[in-house]
């Protein structure tokens, strides 16, 4: 997956987490235009084509929209378009109204850039989304990803659509075998914590995380001052809200110090391998 696009050649940092195809589709939080919060669970049972872009103010993302709302017409009923950016609602209202978007939902990751940090397409240093297509089946699961690596290119709509009768034509994916969870999984009294064995292998394939007790996974991240470190901890509060999952933090200057363990369970659980794993992957060090 790409960790940088260019905007007229120059290089722009993507950070969040990173996706590829088979995987669970993260979950997250936008707000449609009449400012309710809007995520994947509104879309069940259908397959969704994600179109996201920098500004409805920009050329090329005001035709990338109009462009898949026109060729919204042609496609099975059970897919639905949704565009995101970064745009106020009452910008995308008013783009939609003046152009008679009615095939495509404009969404907007204003409010918390849930979507950009679950779906590694947040811009860093512009602190707006990337020109992607994602598609995603009717059970979440991610099957095609088109990252544009020049910000003012158009994205190959062809290659998407042919993808998209690919998927309608296989159907669904199956689930590996013993496969960590897309989301952290509820955790109550009397959840089990995960047996030695199983923490071994796992720990082995997390680098730089520690085992503290067998009970805690720790690790710690060095950034070039406190602004840095405050950023990742930004990113990892978004990750923790929409898991559900409460990792310590402690920062001390440029340092971030992440403990991670599963109260309920007295020790660790699959959740906290799969938060390492996130926290690993939205590090804007890489």
């Amino acid at each position: 997956m790409l960790k940088k696009v260019f905007f007229k050649g120059n290089p722009l940092t993507l950070v969040g987490r990173e996706i590829k195809v088979g995987d669970k589709a993260p979950d997250f939080k936008v707000s449609s235009k009449d400012l309710k919060e809007v995520g994947l669970d509104g879309f069940k049972g259908k397959i969704k084509i994600i179109t996201s872009f920098l500004s409805l103010d920009t050329p090329v993302c005001d035709l990338q929209v109009k462009e898949f709302n026109k060729r919204a017409a042609s496609l099975a009923k059970d897919v639905v378009i949704l565009g995101l950016s970064k745009d106020l609602p009452f910008a995308q209202i008013r783009f939609c109204e003046m152009n008679n978007i009615t095939n495509v939902q404009v969404l907007s990751d204003y409010k918390y850039s849930s979507f950009g940090i679950n779906y590694g397409l947040l811009i860093k240093e512009l602190n707006l989304l990337a020109r992607a297509i994602v598609i995603i089946d009717k059970e979440d699961r991610i099957r095609y990803v088109q990252i544009v690596e020049e910000e003012t290119k158009h994205p190959d709509y062809d290659d998407a659509l042919k993808n998209l009768e690919q998927i309608l034509a296989k159907g669904p994916i199956g689930v590996k075998d013993k496969e960590l969870p897309g989301h952290c999984v509820p955790c109550e009294a009397g959840t089990l914590p995960l047996p030695q064995e199983r923490v071994n292998k796992l720990i082995a394939q997390y680098s730089g995380w520690e085992l503290i007790e067998d009970k805690k996974l720790k690790k710690e991240f060095k950034f070039k001052d406190f602004v840095e470190a405050k950023y990742f901890i930004d990113l990892i509060s978004e990750i923790s809200q929409e898991q559900g999952h409460h990792p310590t933090l402690t920062i001390i200057y440029n340092k971030v110090l992440v403990t991670l363990t599963t109260h309920a369970a007295g020790g660790l659980t699959d959740n906290d391998f799969l938060m390492a794993k996130f926290i690993d992957q939205i590090n804007p060090k890489g």
